[in-house]
């Protein structure tokens, strides 16, 4: 085996108990820190001189795709609510590192006019866009359909799915051919968690938003594709209200036996943006871990 290879079942272990008391998790009080990519992703010009939105760019996979972006070449936009601002300027202190732009966007995107705001913010600061991600997300355990309320599940729609295709109203008049969305969605998708029953729509129903869109804009030169992660270490993990031990094997059921780490994704999401993938569209991406999707 050469000495360059990784066992893809490593690090394996299980995590300490812990719980945030609600969404959104912060990354300073996880244990362990997840891997973003601080001290491993090394760039290669693949994104030189684009300009991307990242939604949920404070932290977990949005921070990691804000690190790889910015060291492939591109300036970035990350939105994020108000009281991650913390996560934040950590995503920034490491965008502008690498010798790049930040623009930061602290909103709440349940909000229509929010997500008109920061599409125009991103746009004026850094002079275009190219690539647009929404990645955030909201979810919280469930413990059973006759405890769901109407408030939280037009709270996890308007931050899954409403906000997504307000975001791409606004963004794709502005997109030029060769643009690129790209959707987070999820294994919860094709494999959903009773737990996570308003959670596991949303993402299903992204997967059809992303394969129409695609067909709505292929035309017009913009590809539109997708991620679907598996479990990865995030803050949106112990911030969800799972049982202890369900945080504690987090990933434990993969055919790789752990959880994967938001640096993992972001070869994903790199590959997507880039001239490498220039004939793929309405594609899902399932970094799972082994998970079918």
């Amino acid at each position: 085996m050469s000495e360059t290879t990784t066992d893809p079942r490593e690090p394996s272990g299980s995590f300490p108990s812990q719980e945030q008391p609600s969404q959104p998790g912060l990354t300073g009080e996880m244990d362990p820190t997840p891997d973003h990519g601080e001290t491993s992703w090394i760039g290669r010009g693949r994104l030189e001189g684009r300009k991307a939105l990242i939604t949920g760019g404070d932290s977990g996979i949005g921070r990691a795709v804000a690190i790889a972006y910015a060291r492939e070449g591109a300036d970035v936009a990350i939105v994020y609510l108000p009281e991650e601002e913390e996560d934040a300027q950590a995503t920034e202190r490491h965008v502008r590192e690498a010798g790049r732009n930040c623009v930061m966007l602290p909103a709440d995107l349940t909000e229509e006019q929010a997500c008109v705001d920061v599409v125009g913010a991103a746009i004026e600061a850094l002079g275009g866009l190219d690539i647009l991600i929404p990645n955030a997300a909201y979810q919280r355990q469930r413990e059973g359909v006759d405890g769901l309320t109407a408030t939280e599940i037009e709270h996890t729609f308007r931050t899954n799915l409403v906000s997504p295709m307000v975001l791409v109203r606004e963004a794709a008049p502005h997109m030029s051919p060769g643009a690129s969305i790209i959707v987070t969605t999820s294994i919860q998708a094709s494999d959903p968690s009773p737990g996570l029953i308003d959670y596991a729509m949303t993402k299903a129903a992204q997967v059809a938003f992303v394969q129409a869109l695609a067909q709505d804009l292929g035309p017009k030169g913009i590809r539109v594709n997708a991620v679907a992660p598996g479990p990865i270490w995030t803050p949106l993990i112990p911030a969800t209200g799972f049982p202890a031990d369900k945080v504690k094997n987090f990933g434990a059921d993969t055919p790789l036996g752990r959880a994967g780490q938001p640096v993992e994704l972001a070869g994903a999401y790199v590959y997507l943006a880039s001239e490498e993938a220039s004939y793929v569209a309405g594609a899902v991406v399932p970094v799972t871990g082994g998970k079918g999707f």
